[in-house]
């Protein structure tokens, strides 16, 4: 399928129309999300702007280009293999739009370190998974955990002026893509449990399980600097990267932030489909114990 072919299947339900979960009319409009808000932007005419001195110092001392440019790398290749087995045409057209994406935020990020001449280690190779289900829901959470932090700090970037307002809009359509992808996965997740076969429930369930294990483990891990990888900068930047901004953000700022962002960003998309609930809801958790609980 090329981007020509888009189009094809159900027309999501009429707005205002009740829409099960697991249900045909739920997979038509979460697919139909994704599908229809695509922007086609090419990355190659992304304006990237002269930058005075002393801000691309600051973003050349940013720990995160090395891994931002291989985890959608990975993003890309996990999510199209995916695709390839899937028999449904509307969901496999979707995840497909999905890969596709994935692999422009690549695109995207590589022309920005060519622009300002950013070193980078040479790419590993992106090998096929071996299970494309578990590499999928892999990806997915994983986006689930990184977004929320990263539309955050997006926002204080933003507002302290550490991105320029140029330098925003480049940016800005990945952003949007994050919060289209992490929406169609969690709803994808809910239509699946629904629809697959019996049999299959408890093994799925136990991949749920492993990759929310798995992904707790990495970011504990690098957080307490068990390595000195780019891996490991770019979760220690995801969890404390307000202090690689510069700017001293307590954890009840920080999450009030994000939690905002968050809401802020999926609230364009129809209200009828779930949206991310484990890492905010332990935000929300959190600022409650401290006895700033965000309503």
């Amino acid at each position: 399928m090329t981007m020509m072919d888009r189009g094809m299947g159900p027309a999501a339900p009429a707005p205002g129309q009740p829409v099960k979960l697991g249900s045909d009319a739920h997979k038509a409009l979460f697919c139909r999300e994704l599908l229809d808000t695509h922007d086609p932007y090419k990355p190659a005419i992304l304006d990237w702007p002269k930058l005075d001195e002393e801000t691309l110092g600051k973003i050349l001392g940013l720990p995160i280009w090395d891994m931002a440019v291989q985890t959608e790398g990975r993003a890309g290749m996990n999510v199209r293999t995916y695709a390839e087995f899937i028999d449904d045409p509307l969901l496999r057209e979707a995840v497909e739009m999905d890969a596709f994406e994935e692999g422009r935020h690549k695109q995207v990020l590589s022309n920005l370190v060519a622009a300002y001449g950013i070193p980078l280690q040479p790419e590993p190779p992106y090998k096929r998974p071996r299970d494309p289900e578990f590499a999928f829901m892999r990806t997915g959470y994983s986006e689930c955990i990184d977004s929320f932090f990263a539309f955050g700090l997006f926002k204080i970037a933003e507002n302290t002026g550490f991105f320029p307002a140029k330098l925003v809009e480049p940016f800005e359509c990945v952003m949007r893509e994050e919060g289209r992808h992490i929406l169609f996965f969690v709803n994808w997740v809910a239509w699946w449990r629904r629809n697959m076969p019996w049999w299959r429930r408890p093994w799925f369930e136990l991949k749920v399980i492993t990759v929310w294990l798995f992904l707790f483990g990495e970011r504990i891990s690098m957080a307490k600097g068990m390595t000195g990888s780019p891996q490991a900068q770019e979760n220690n930047f995801t969890l404390n990267g307000s202090q690689e901004l510069g700017v001293e953000v307590s954890f009840r700022e920080m999450a009030t932030i994000c939690l905002e962002e968050n809401d802020r960003r999926l609230a364009p998309y129809d209200e009828r489909l779930i949206r991310p609930r484990f890492v905010p809801a332990m935000a929300r958790l959190a600022l409650k114990l401290m006895g700033g609980a965000k309503k």
